[in-house]
């Protein structure tokens, strides 16, 4: 059976996905946060303060972007090639010299 931290939890993520505080402006997803953890704290009293600011914490830190990794350089040539020259390169071959 879950807790009450897990269902508080839960229950915080959703409404962070639904509510689309995810796209908001700082200031405004703080007021709405502010909101929101007194609406958990009034529906989930058997929570103790340290884990409504616990829940508060993981709710702040889940509506953060997503920090994207730097592209890794790669000096080879790309997998893929558009099909206009796929298809030119197929029409007329390419002469290859071999040395010996």
């Amino acid at each position: 059976m879950p807790t009450a931290f897990d269902q508080g939890r839960d229950e915080l993520f959703s409404h962070i996905l639904r509510c689309g505080v995810l796209e908001a402006a700082p200031e405004h997803q703080k007021e709405w946060m502010d909101d929101t953890m007194q609406y958990v704290a009034d529906r989930y009293t058997d929570l103790k303060p340290e884990e409504l600011t616990q829940l508060r914490v993981l709710g702040e830190r889940f509506c953060q972007p997503v920090v994207r990794r730097a592209p890794v350089q790669s000096t080879e040539a790309p997998a893929t090639e558009p099909a206009a020259v796929v298809e030119s390169e197929a029409a007329e071959p390419e002469t290859v010299e071999v040395s010996a």
